[in-house]
């Protein structure tokens, strides 16, 4: 398995020699350009690392990185800044980042520094990801975007799978609005809220054929997707 890095990186020329270099190395890269775009690539697939740009526009790398930690609390992420502020440090870490690089830095200690964090949490790249998942009764193919059972197949659209992935990957739990709305819109406004409304009941539409399977609105607060546990 190739160990995948979300680069979230404004400045394209040091975007593209990040990459390009990281690439080199073996690492499947993916590079955005802001952190609203950085926040949608990394809902659409899996990662092992993230490095991000603490300037950026429309949403910088703190603010990526606390809402990635709603969805992800495990990823390690690698902060890249032109600042050398101790209190840029703190907010950096407190924002869920776990290591900083200080801009200008050499090839070789970025090398190192991926892959003390890729060794701090025991990537095993042996352990193929999964891809189809069990939700009640139903198969949950997230490679084709389907949903199948008794024989009967629906196709999900690309949004449809991302919410029902989510809601999967929390299922039994609360998941907040905004958590979902960041991930899959990578904004929060009255808009997408209303448009998420609408594929919340078309997930529940395609679910119904299984009736242990709840996919209840909490109030105020988001979604709980009740799943009998086997």
């Amino acid at each position: 398995m190739t160990i995948r890095i979300l680069l979230a990186e404004d400045d394209l020329s040091l975007g593209f020699v990040i990459s390009d270099q990281l690439k080199s190395d073996g690492y499947q890269v993916t590079l955005a350009t802001d952190g609203t775009d950085a926040l949608k690539r990394f809902n659409e697939q899996k990662y092992h690392l993230c490095v991000f740009d603490v300037m950026m526009p429309r949403k910088d790398g703190f603010t990526l990185a606390k809402d990635i930690r709603k969805i992800d609390a495990e990823i390690p992420i690698l902060f890249l800044t032109a600042k050398t502020m101790t209190e840029d440090k703190v907010e950096g870490f407190k924002s869920g980042g776990d290591d900083y690089l200080t801009k200008p830095f050499s090839v070789e200690e970025l090398q190192l520094r991926i892959k003390a964090l890729l060794k701090r949490v025991n990537i095993n790249t042996s352990i193929p990801e999964e891809k189809i998942f069990p939700i009640g009764s139903y198969l949950f193919d997230t490679e084709n975007l389907n949903l199948t059972i008794g024989g009967l197949t629906k196709s999900l659209t690309k949004k449809e799978a991302q919410i029902l992935k989510l809601l999967y990957k929390f299922k039994n739990q609360v998941l907040p609005r905004e958590v979902i709305l960041n991930a899959v819109w990578g904004q929060d406004d009255y808009f997408v809220g209303r448009s998420l409304d609408v594929f919340i009941t078309k997930l529940r539409k395609y679910l119904k054929e299984d009736d242990a399977i709840l996919l209840n609105n909490i109030h105020g607060v988001g979604f709980k997707l009740e799943v009998p546990v086997k």
